[in-house]
Protein backbone atom coordinates (compact mmCIF):
# COMPACT_ATOMS: atom_id res chain seq x y z
CA UNK A 1 0.00 0.00 0.00
CA UNK A 2 1.56 3.16 -0.99
CA UNK A 3 2.44 5.75 1.92
CA UNK A 4 0.18 8.21 0.65
CA UNK A 5 -3.25 5.80 0.94
CA UNK A 6 -2.04 4.82 4.29
CA UNK A 7 -1.62 8.39 5.43
CA UNK A 8 -5.62 8.78 4.25
CA UNK A 9 -6.37 6.48 7.16
CA UNK A 10 -4.54 8.62 9.92
CA UNK A 11 -5.92 11.91 8.96
CA UNK A 12 -6.80 13.62 12.02
CA UNK A 13 -10.22 15.75 10.19
CA UNK A 14 -11.34 12.90 8.58
CA UNK A 15 -11.49 10.98 12.06
CA UNK A 16 -13.29 13.98 14.05
CA UNK A 17 -15.68 13.51 11.36
CA UNK A 18 -16.57 10.01 12.44
CA UNK A 19 -16.51 11.05 15.79
CA UNK A 20 -19.39 13.76 14.98
CA UNK A 21 -21.32 11.10 13.41
CA UNK A 22 -20.81 8.90 16.39
CA UNK A 23 -22.33 11.78 18.42
CA UNK A 24 -24.92 12.06 16.67
CA UNK A 25 -26.87 9.15 18.03
CA UNK A 26 -29.38 8.85 20.88
CA UNK A 27 -26.48 8.15 23.51
CA UNK A 28 -27.86 4.37 24.76
CA UNK A 29 -25.31 2.70 26.73
CA UNK A 30 -23.45 0.44 24.37
CA UNK A 31 -20.62 -2.16 24.71
CA UNK A 32 -18.50 -2.67 21.98
CA UNK A 33 -15.69 -5.48 22.20
CA UNK A 34 -12.39 -5.35 20.00
CA UNK A 35 -11.55 -9.04 19.61
CA UNK A 36 -7.84 -8.18 18.52
CA UNK A 37 -4.92 -7.54 20.69
CA UNK A 38 -3.26 -5.72 18.00
CA UNK A 39 -6.97 -3.16 17.86
CA UNK A 40 -6.29 -3.25 22.00
CA UNK A 41 -3.24 -1.02 21.53
CA UNK A 42 -4.26 0.65 18.72
CA UNK A 43 -6.78 2.49 20.57
CA UNK A 44 -5.07 3.01 23.38
CA UNK A 45 -2.28 4.61 21.41
CA UNK A 46 -4.58 7.12 19.31
CA UNK A 47 -6.72 8.11 22.47
CA UNK A 48 -10.00 6.46 20.46
CA UNK A 49 -11.28 5.95 24.32
CA UNK A 50 -11.02 9.69 25.11
CA UNK A 51 -12.92 10.94 22.17
CA UNK A 52 -15.93 8.67 21.69
CA UNK A 53 -18.77 9.54 24.55
CA UNK A 54 -19.23 7.87 27.47
CA UNK A 55 -22.16 5.98 26.87
CA UNK A 56 -19.87 3.58 24.50
CA UNK A 57 -17.72 1.27 26.39
CA UNK A 58 -14.36 -0.48 24.63
CA UNK A 59 -13.85 -3.78 25.95
CA UNK A 60 -11.16 -5.59 24.89
CA UNK A 61 -11.59 -9.25 24.16
CA UNK A 62 -9.93 -12.84 23.90
CA UNK A 63 -7.51 -11.60 20.94
CA UNK A 64 -3.77 -12.09 22.82
CA UNK A 65 -2.82 -15.46 21.50
CA UNK A 66 0.23 -15.72 24.59
CA UNK A 67 -2.84 -14.57 27.27
CA UNK A 68 -5.26 -16.48 26.17
CA UNK A 69 -2.77 -19.51 25.95
CA UNK A 70 -3.69 -22.26 29.31
CA UNK A 71 -1.67 -22.28 32.19
CA UNK A 72 -0.95 -26.03 31.70
CA UNK A 73 0.55 -25.25 28.38
CA UNK A 74 3.12 -23.10 29.27
CA UNK A 75 3.94 -25.61 32.18
CA UNK A 76 4.18 -27.70 29.64
CA UNK A 77 6.57 -24.91 27.49
CA UNK A 78 8.93 -24.90 30.98
CA UNK A 79 8.84 -28.81 31.17
CA UNK A 80 10.55 -29.25 27.39
CA UNK A 81 12.87 -25.77 28.38
CA UNK A 82 14.24 -27.93 31.02
CA UNK A 83 15.12 -31.09 28.72
CA UNK A 84 18.85 -31.23 28.08
CA UNK A 85 19.14 -32.28 24.28
CA UNK A 86 16.41 -29.96 23.51
CA UNK A 87 16.57 -26.12 22.45
CA UNK A 88 13.14 -24.24 22.58
CA UNK A 89 12.42 -21.66 19.60
CA UNK A 90 9.45 -19.10 20.48
CA UNK A 91 8.47 -15.61 19.89
CA UNK A 92 9.54 -12.84 22.39
CA UNK A 93 6.11 -12.55 24.07
CA UNK A 94 6.13 -16.04 25.59
CA UNK A 95 9.52 -15.65 28.07
CA UNK A 96 8.11 -13.91 30.54
CA UNK A 97 4.82 -15.46 31.31
CA UNK A 98 4.39 -17.31 34.64
CA UNK A 99 4.28 -21.15 34.55
CA UNK A 100 3.16 -22.42 37.98
CA UNK A 101 6.75 -22.58 39.27
CA UNK A 102 8.97 -20.70 36.89
CA UNK A 103 9.14 -18.73 33.56
CA UNK A 104 10.77 -19.53 30.42
CA UNK A 105 13.59 -16.49 31.00
CA UNK A 106 14.04 -17.65 34.49
CA UNK A 107 14.57 -21.08 32.91
CA UNK A 108 17.38 -20.12 30.12
CA UNK A 109 19.00 -18.18 33.06
CA UNK A 110 19.42 -21.41 34.81
CA UNK A 111 20.79 -22.67 31.49
CA UNK A 112 18.02 -23.90 29.28
CA UNK A 113 18.76 -23.57 25.88
CA UNK A 114 15.75 -21.47 24.66
CA UNK A 115 16.00 -18.98 21.37
CA UNK A 116 13.79 -16.07 20.56
CA UNK A 117 13.08 -16.25 16.77
CA UNK A 118 11.11 -14.23 14.56
CA UNK A 119 9.87 -16.96 12.26
CA UNK A 120 9.19 -20.79 12.26
CA UNK A 121 12.06 -20.77 9.46
CA UNK A 122 14.84 -19.25 11.58
CA UNK A 123 13.67 -22.90 14.19
CA UNK A 124 14.00 -24.44 11.15
CA UNK A 125 17.60 -23.05 10.02
CA UNK A 126 18.77 -23.55 13.98
CA UNK A 127 17.75 -27.01 13.41
CA UNK A 128 19.55 -27.71 10.11
CA UNK A 129 22.70 -26.45 11.93
CA UNK A 130 22.12 -28.85 15.20
CA UNK A 131 21.30 -32.07 13.91
CA UNK A 132 22.55 -33.92 17.56
CA UNK A 133 19.58 -31.31 19.14
CA UNK A 134 16.01 -31.59 19.37
CA UNK A 135 14.35 -28.16 18.00
CA UNK A 136 10.98 -27.44 19.51
CA UNK A 137 8.71 -24.55 18.08
CA UNK A 138 6.18 -23.25 20.44
CA UNK A 139 3.21 -22.46 18.17
CA UNK A 140 1.01 -20.86 19.71
CA UNK A 141 -1.33 -18.24 17.80
CA UNK A 142 -4.59 -17.70 15.56
CA UNK A 143 -5.34 -18.06 12.33
CA UNK A 144 -2.49 -15.54 11.36
CA UNK A 145 0.33 -17.68 12.36
CA UNK A 146 -1.03 -21.17 12.02
CA UNK A 147 -0.42 -21.62 8.45
CA UNK A 148 3.01 -20.17 8.54
CA UNK A 149 3.70 -23.08 11.56
CA UNK A 150 2.04 -25.92 9.13
CA UNK A 151 4.40 -24.36 6.25
CA UNK A 152 7.17 -24.94 8.49
CA UNK A 153 6.18 -28.65 9.44
CA UNK A 154 6.07 -29.13 5.31
CA UNK A 155 8.85 -27.71 4.83
CA UNK A 156 11.07 -30.28 7.35
CA UNK A 157 9.47 -33.22 6.11
CA UNK A 158 10.58 -32.33 2.28
CA UNK A 159 14.19 -31.37 4.23
CA UNK A 160 14.45 -34.51 5.96
CA UNK A 161 14.20 -32.64 9.37
CA UNK A 162 13.80 -35.61 11.85
CA UNK A 163 14.88 -33.35 15.25
CA UNK A 164 12.23 -30.65 14.41
CA UNK A 165 9.14 -30.14 16.42
CA UNK A 166 5.99 -28.30 16.72
CA UNK A 167 4.49 -28.20 20.24
CA UNK A 168 0.47 -26.66 18.95
CA UNK A 169 -1.49 -24.24 20.99
CA UNK A 170 -2.99 -22.61 18.17
CA UNK A 171 -6.84 -21.69 19.02
CA UNK A 172 -9.23 -20.20 16.70
CA UNK A 173 -11.46 -16.73 16.70
CA UNK A 174 -14.67 -17.39 15.38
CA UNK A 175 -15.54 -20.67 18.06
CA UNK A 176 -14.27 -18.30 20.78
CA UNK A 177 -16.72 -15.49 19.86
CA UNK A 178 -19.61 -17.77 20.02
CA UNK A 179 -18.35 -18.99 24.06
CA UNK A 180 -18.84 -15.30 24.97
CA UNK A 181 -22.12 -14.99 23.03
CA UNK A 182 -23.21 -17.67 25.19
CA UNK A 183 -22.00 -16.98 28.41
CA UNK A 184 -24.67 -15.14 30.98
CA UNK A 185 -22.19 -13.42 32.29
CA UNK A 186 -21.22 -11.15 29.42
CA UNK A 187 -22.87 -8.27 27.72
CA UNK A 188 -21.45 -7.57 23.98
CA UNK A 189 -23.51 -4.90 22.15
CA UNK A 190 -21.22 -5.65 19.20
CA UNK A 191 -17.87 -6.65 17.95
CA UNK A 192 -14.88 -5.20 15.89
CA UNK A 193 -13.49 -8.09 14.70
CA UNK A 194 -9.96 -8.82 13.91
CA UNK A 195 -8.36 -7.63 10.61
CA UNK A 196 -5.46 -9.88 10.42
CA UNK A 197 -7.70 -13.22 11.05
CA UNK A 198 -10.13 -11.73 8.92
CA UNK A 199 -7.61 -11.76 6.17
CA UNK A 200 -7.01 -15.12 6.07
CA UNK A 201 -10.03 -16.99 7.34
CA UNK A 202 -12.34 -14.00 5.29
CA UNK A 203 -15.53 -12.09 6.02
CA UNK A 204 -17.54 -15.81 5.50
CA UNK A 205 -16.07 -17.20 8.65
CA UNK A 206 -18.07 -15.09 10.74
CA UNK A 207 -21.53 -15.45 8.74
CA UNK A 208 -22.86 -18.16 11.21
CA UNK A 209 -22.15 -15.95 14.23
CA UNK A 210 -23.94 -13.46 13.06
CA UNK A 211 -27.54 -15.32 11.75
CA UNK A 212 -27.27 -17.41 14.87
CA UNK A 213 -26.82 -14.87 17.86
CA UNK A 214 -28.27 -11.62 15.52
CA UNK A 215 -25.20 -9.76 17.13
CA UNK A 216 -23.61 -6.50 14.93
CA UNK A 217 -20.17 -7.19 13.88
CA UNK A 218 -17.77 -5.32 11.49
CA UNK A 219 -14.08 -6.33 10.66
CA UNK A 220 -11.96 -3.26 10.82
CA UNK A 221 -8.09 -2.69 10.26
CA UNK A 222 -5.68 -0.87 12.65
CA UNK A 223 -5.55 2.70 11.74
CA UNK A 224 -7.57 5.78 13.77
CA UNK A 225 -9.92 5.63 10.75
CA UNK A 226 -10.60 2.37 10.28
CA UNK A 227 -11.56 1.50 14.19
CA UNK A 228 -13.76 4.67 14.56
CA UNK A 229 -15.25 3.59 10.82
CA UNK A 230 -16.31 0.30 12.54
CA UNK A 231 -17.75 1.69 15.64
CA UNK A 232 -20.17 4.32 13.76
CA UNK A 233 -21.07 1.25 11.92
CA UNK A 234 -21.96 -0.91 14.75
CA UNK A 235 -23.50 2.14 16.48
CA UNK A 236 -25.63 2.38 13.01
CA UNK A 237 -26.81 -1.19 12.98
CA UNK A 238 -27.59 -0.97 16.95
CA UNK A 239 -29.33 1.89 16.59
CA UNK A 240 -31.61 0.99 13.57
CA UNK A 241 -32.05 -2.59 15.66
CA UNK A 242 -30.45 -4.37 12.56
CA UNK A 243 -27.49 -6.77 12.84
CA UNK A 244 -25.10 -7.65 10.24
CA UNK A 245 -21.57 -8.36 9.01
CA UNK A 246 -19.77 -5.71 7.38
CA UNK A 247 -16.57 -5.53 6.06
CA UNK A 248 -14.81 -2.23 6.97
CA UNK A 249 -11.47 -3.27 6.43
CA UNK A 250 -12.09 -3.57 2.31
CA UNK A 251 -8.61 -2.83 1.09
CA UNK A 252 -7.58 -6.45 2.47
CA UNK A 253 -9.94 -8.47 3.73
CA UNK A 254 -12.32 -10.62 1.06
CA UNK A 255 -15.16 -12.73 1.35
CA UNK A 256 -13.33 -16.23 1.25
CA UNK A 257 -9.89 -15.27 2.47
CA UNK A 258 -7.10 -16.41 1.49
CA UNK A 259 -7.82 -19.92 0.40
CA UNK A 260 -4.25 -21.41 0.49
CA UNK A 261 -3.04 -20.44 3.48
CA UNK A 262 -6.32 -22.24 5.25
CA UNK A 263 -5.40 -25.19 2.77
CA UNK A 264 -2.19 -25.43 4.29
CA UNK A 265 -3.44 -25.15 7.85
CA UNK A 266 -5.87 -27.66 7.37
CA UNK A 267 -3.43 -29.64 5.61
CA UNK A 268 -1.42 -29.94 8.52
CA UNK A 269 -3.80 -29.45 11.57
CA UNK A 270 -6.89 -30.80 12.35
CA UNK A 271 -9.18 -28.74 15.08
CA UNK A 272 -9.62 -29.94 18.26
CA UNK A 273 -11.71 -28.70 21.49
CA UNK A 274 -8.66 -26.97 23.26
CA UNK A 275 -8.77 -24.55 26.66
CA UNK A 276 -8.67 -20.69 26.71
CA UNK A 277 -7.56 -19.26 29.67
CA UNK A 278 -10.68 -17.42 31.88
CA UNK A 279 -13.39 -19.28 29.27
CA UNK A 280 -12.72 -22.97 29.98
CA UNK A 281 -12.74 -25.45 27.66
CA UNK A 282 -14.43 -24.16 23.79
CA UNK A 283 -15.32 -27.03 21.76
CA UNK A 284 -13.48 -26.96 17.59
CA UNK A 285 -11.42 -24.11 18.59
CA UNK A 286 -8.07 -25.77 18.63
CA UNK A 287 -5.84 -26.97 16.35
CA UNK A 288 -3.69 -30.27 16.78
CA UNK A 289 -0.97 -31.96 14.62
CA UNK A 290 -2.72 -34.76 12.51
CA UNK A 291 -1.85 -37.94 12.24
CA UNK A 292 0.15 -38.15 9.27
CA UNK A 293 2.95 -35.41 10.82
CA UNK A 294 3.38 -37.13 14.09
CA UNK A 295 6.66 -37.45 14.13
CA UNK A 296 6.90 -34.05 14.22
CA UNK A 297 4.21 -33.31 17.00
CA UNK A 298 6.30 -32.54 20.39
CA UNK A 299 2.97 -33.75 22.59
CA UNK A 300 3.93 -37.14 21.57
CA UNK A 301 7.57 -37.16 20.79
CA UNK A 302 8.19 -35.55 24.81
CA UNK A 303 6.50 -36.82 27.89
CA UNK A 304 5.12 -33.44 28.84
CA UNK A 305 2.27 -34.65 31.33
CA UNK A 306 1.57 -31.70 34.49
CA UNK A 307 -0.64 -31.27 37.37
CA UNK A 308 -3.48 -29.05 36.47
CA UNK A 309 -2.49 -25.92 37.31
CA UNK A 310 -4.68 -23.07 38.76
CA UNK A 311 -5.08 -19.36 37.79
CA UNK A 312 -2.41 -17.11 39.78
CA UNK A 313 -4.28 -16.40 42.91
CA UNK A 314 -5.74 -12.91 42.68
CA UNK A 315 -5.20 -12.53 38.70
CA UNK A 316 -8.05 -11.61 37.19
CA UNK A 317 -6.34 -12.06 33.63
CA UNK A 318 -9.32 -14.35 32.85
CA UNK A 319 -12.57 -11.86 33.49
CA UNK A 320 -10.40 -9.31 31.69
CA UNK A 321 -9.88 -11.36 28.46
CA UNK A 322 -13.77 -11.84 28.49
CA UNK A 323 -15.31 -8.22 29.03
CA UNK A 324 -16.22 -8.57 32.56
CA UNK A 325 -13.30 -6.16 34.04
CA UNK A 326 -10.56 -3.82 33.24
CA UNK A 327 -7.46 -3.85 34.43
CA UNK A 328 -8.10 -0.81 37.40
CA UNK A 329 -10.53 -3.45 38.76
CA UNK A 330 -7.98 -6.11 39.36
CA UNK A 331 -6.86 -5.74 43.08
CA UNK A 332 -3.15 -6.75 41.48
CA UNK A 333 -3.21 -4.25 38.62
CA UNK A 334 -0.30 -1.55 38.70
CA UNK A 335 0.62 -2.48 42.81
CA UNK A 336 1.80 -6.49 42.50
CA UNK A 337 1.28 -6.79 38.86
CA UNK A 338 3.31 -4.82 37.07
CA UNK A 339 5.01 -5.13 33.46
CA UNK A 340 8.70 -5.45 35.31
CA UNK A 341 7.15 -8.07 37.52
CA UNK A 342 3.69 -9.48 36.50
CA UNK A 343 1.59 -11.80 37.16
CA UNK A 344 -0.51 -12.99 34.54
CA UNK A 345 0.11 -12.97 30.97
CA UNK A 346 -1.97 -9.63 30.19
CA UNK A 347 1.00 -7.62 31.46
CA UNK A 348 3.61 -9.57 29.58
CA UNK A 349 2.36 -9.18 25.95
CA UNK A 350 2.60 -6.84 23.48
CA UNK A 351 -0.87 -6.97 22.90
CA UNK A 352 -2.39 -7.42 26.61
CA UNK A 353 -4.89 -5.59 27.91
CA UNK A 354 -3.11 -4.81 31.00
CA UNK A 355 0.04 -3.61 29.57
CA UNK A 356 -1.81 -1.50 27.55
CA UNK A 357 -3.49 0.02 30.70
CA UNK A 358 -0.65 0.47 32.20
CA UNK A 359 1.57 1.94 29.20
CA UNK A 360 -1.20 4.62 28.23
CA UNK A 361 -2.55 4.97 31.83
CA UNK A 362 -6.01 3.91 30.83
CA UNK A 363 -8.30 4.43 33.67
CA UNK A 364 -11.53 4.01 31.77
Amino acid sequence: MAIRHLEEYRDPEISRRIVDKIKNFSGKKVRLMEVCGTHTMAIFRSGIRSVLPETISLLSGPGCPVCVTDQNEIDSFIILARKKDVIVTTFGDLLRVPGTESTLQKERAHGGDIRVVYSTFDALEIAGKNPDKKIVFLGIGFETTAPTIAASILSAKEMGLNNYFVFSAHKLVPPALHALLKSEDIRIDGFILPGHVSVIIGIRAYIPLVEHYNVPCVIAGFEPTDILQAVFLLIKQIEARKSKLENGYQRVVTFKGNEKAQKIMHDVFEIIDVPWRGIGIIPKSGLMIREDFSSFDAKKVFDLSVPNAPEPRGCACGQILTGIKTPPECPLFKDICTPSDPVGPCMVSSEGTCAAYYRYHGDS
